[in-house]
């Protein structure tokens, strides 16, 4: 299990990965990720390509970024599996978030 981050070249997109489990064991390795950049400046994409599940607790950390994030900007989750993304779909996430 693992959080890293990326930032863009131009400065205003940071991409978080996300690798294993995305539960509540990651909770405070996923604060720290965008918690180090300042509050409604950057917009952000979390890359759940190496996430082999989340739960509920995850998905609470989403929300919690989403809020943090740049409001200009629409947050995106990218790179899912079958099953992540079947997990956002039925909690109609897709209505909050881009999914790609």
């Amino acid at each position: 299990m693992s959080v890293t981050t990326t930032v863009s070249n131009d400065g205003k997109v940071v991409t978080i990965h996300v690798s294993g489990r995305f539960d509540f064991a990651l909770h405070q390795d996923f604060l720290r990720a965008y918690k180090e950049h300042p509050r409604g400046e950057k917009g952000f994409v979390v890359d759940l390509k190496n996430a082999e599940y989340m739960d509920s607790s995850a998905m609470g950390m989403l929300l919690q970024l989403r809020d943090y994030g740049a409001k200009d900007q629409s947050m995106q989750l990218v790179n899912g599996n079958d099953g992540v993304r079947e997990i956002l779909r039925i909690a109609n996430f897709d209505k909050l978030f881009k999914i790609a």
